[in-house]
């Protein structure tokens, strides 16, 4: 099902937002090319950055801490289109399936939002479906626009990140902008 809040902007381009993160070698560098891969990404402009964050893992907790970010990005390409094409940066990257759900990862790119986008097919699920349970994506986005409004929970990130109750999630500033 795809909702008809997808809102397209000028000239048939898309906005999203994706989180990034790495916990397998050399985290902030594997960051980092993955943003220079988006940017390098037909069709796709880079055009706002989080800071890096230093996050503690969740839900597969025996594993090395994560560096993460955001970004948002303007795009030609429908949500359909995109899932494929960060699939395709994650495997130049070395990610090779995972052995071990929310287990070590070399990257990771999801789309967490898609224009207002509601969007559910057996491949993608938009908004991310955990997004609202996780600091390490919560705090990325609010560096980049806390007022974004989720689509179907009515919140803006900011509110989502204030109401999260799970302390236990650690995440620290690392460094400067991507």
């Amino acid at each position: 099902m795809m909702s008809a809040q997808t809102r397209k902007g000028q000239e048939g381009l898309h906005t999203a937002i994706i989180s990034i993160g790495s916990n397998l070698g050399d985290k902030l560098e594997n960051c980092r090319q993955a943003i220079e891969s988006l940017r390098s990404l037909g069709q796709t402009t880079v055009s706002a950055c989080s800071r890096f964050y230093k996050t503690a893992p969740v839900d597969y907790l025996d594993q090395d801490w994560f560096v993460n970010a955001a970004v948002k990005i303007t795009t030609g390409l429908e949500a359909v289109r995109l899932l494929p094409a960060l699939q395709e940066i994650q495997r130049r990257a070395g990610r090779r399936g995972d052995p071990v759900r929310f287990g070590p990862r070399i990257i990771d790119l999801d789309i967490i939002f898609f224009d207002a986008a509601v969007i559910e097919t057996s491949e993608l699920r938009i908004p991310h479906p955990r997004m609202h349970k996780r600091r390490f994506v919560l705090q990325p986005i609010c560096d980049i626009d806390p007022a974004i409004i989720h689509p179907v929970l009515k919140k803006d990130i900011r509110m989502l990140l204030d109401q999260l109750e799970d302390d236990a999630q650690g995440v620290e500033p690392l460094c400067c902008d991507c």
